[in-house]
């Protein structure tokens, strides 16, 4: 088994999770970033993250950071640190086609005492499962025999510049008990937060997916609180405030569940659970909930333009902010799509505004074609559905601005006060 100062580190995948990790770790030693996407390695070798997770200048430091798309540079590597997404597919099942596609790639490479680690957010289970297995049969070398596996899930924020990888504490594990003390010893070099060792690699899957599920629930339940508060004339936040004033109670706030951390990951242990024959109730419940804030957006905003003799039809609606959350260009999964679908069916006219965003990846992904930026007074209604700073910024009067003498402004973000909002969650 290698000793850390014997590791020779490979990142696959450098998106916002395995990017800012091979930036830390090419501080310590030398570090082969893959990626297949051509594209993104261009862009990062010419010091540009279009993720914003990794600053310009942190880049052009990174002097020991070898960017590459080509898998004979991985051949030299002896730690295999796999960072990409584990997404759904329409019907709401795990989709781990980029993980078994990432084994494969590490499989062609792997060789005599080699050690995979993972990060990807997985159902227990599915790193010895659905990984090794791919590893063994592209290989043709024995798991725990001839090359060993760790699980340390990701822990990024994205657009979070207080609470960055090595300020946040990682869980690690391993295989054999050798194996999980030599992960364990690899993070602690840049996690500066510290390390948790898992019992084992199924302890630490288990803990990462339960934390987004947690959140989830969570979230679930002040949505359905609100919805409860909104039918009785109550402001949710104010009961919120209230209720804070005890020192164990949870901040949680109402709003749009997005990105695959919250949004999706509860699915793969939905799926798990299934799979060993229990339905699960709660959680299950608390992603319909979720997943239907969208619709109930949009009903209450339809109920208000009734309210006010608007016209529903071709109503012109502004929405401002479409990433999945503030201060971050990151559209995956983001549920302002599902708001601006529901508008459609109803006959609205939409334009969506946030200059955070790639119009073309925007385009490609969801069709949407954010504009330059809103007119004054065209407006039938305002939805502020993205918290970024700048739009924090623009304050009450400036969001009133762009609509018609007779408009609705929402707030889905709690940014506005009581008085300069006509709806929020």
């Amino acid at each position: 088994m290698y000793m850390p100062n014997d590791l020779k580190l490979a990142v696959i995948g450098l998106e916002y999770v395995g990017l800012p990790l091979a930036v830390e770790f090419s501080k310590k030693r030398p570090v082969v970033g893959f990626d297949i996407n051509r594209a993104r390695i261009s862009a990062l070798s010419e010091g540009h993250d279009t993720t914003l997770e990794v600053s310009d200048e942190e880049l052009a430091t990174a002097g020991r950071l070898a960017l590459t798309a080509e898998i004979a540079d991985l051949e030299d590597c002896n730690v295999y640190i796999a960072t990409v997404p584990t997404p759904i597919d329409q019907y709401k099942r795990p989709d781990l086609s980029p993980l078994v596609s990432a084994s494969e790639t590490i499989g062609r490479v792997l060789k005599k005492n080699d050690v995979v680690i993972y990060e990807s957010t997985v159902y227990p289970g599915a790193t010895e499962e659905e990984c090794v297995p791919v590893l063994e049969r592209v290989s043709g070398l024995k798991f725990n025999v001839d090359f060993f596996v760790g699980y340390s899930s990701e822990r990024i924020n994205p657009g979070d510049k207080t609470h960055r990888v090595t300020d946040i504490k990682k869980v690690t594990s391993g295989s054999t008990p050798e194996v999980a003390e030599t992960v364990d010893a690899l993070y602690r070099e840049i996690i500066t937060a510290g390390t948790h060792k898992a019992s084992s690699i199924r302890v630490a899957e288990a803990a990462k997916v339960i934390q987004n599920t947690q959140c989830d629930v969570n979230i679930a339940l002040i949505n359905e609180l609100s919805i409860i508060f909104n039918k009785m004339g109550i402001d949710t936040e104010a009961v919120l405030q209230a209720a804070g004033t005890k020192w164990n109670f949870l901040p949680f706030r109402p709003g749009l569940v997005g990105r695959h951390c919250i949004g999706v990951d509860p699915y793969y242990l939905t799926h798990k659970a299934k799979a060993i024959g229990y339905h699960p109730e709660i959680i299950l419940a608390g992603r319909r909930l979720n997943d239907s804030m969208g619709s109930y957006v949009v009903s209450q905003l339809v109920k208000a333009l009734t309210k006010r003799g608007i016209t529903v039809s071709g109503a012109r609606v502004l929405i401002i902010g479409l990433t999945f959350k503030e201060n971050c260009p990151d559209l995956c999964n983001t549920r302002v799509v599902y708001i601006i679908n529901e508008l459609d069916e109803y006959g609205f006219a939409v334009d969506v505004y946030d200059p955070w965003v790639s119009k073309q990846e925007a385009h490609h992904e969801y069709g949407v074609g954010p504009i330059d930026a809103p007119e004054t007074g065209a407006y039938d209604v305002v939805i502020l559905a993205v918290a970024h700073q700048e739009f924090r910024e623009l304050g009450a009067e400036k969001l009133r601005s762009f609509g018609k003498d007779n408009h609705v402004i929402y707030d889905l973000k709690y940014v506005l006060s009581a008085e300069a909002r006509d709806l929020r969650l």
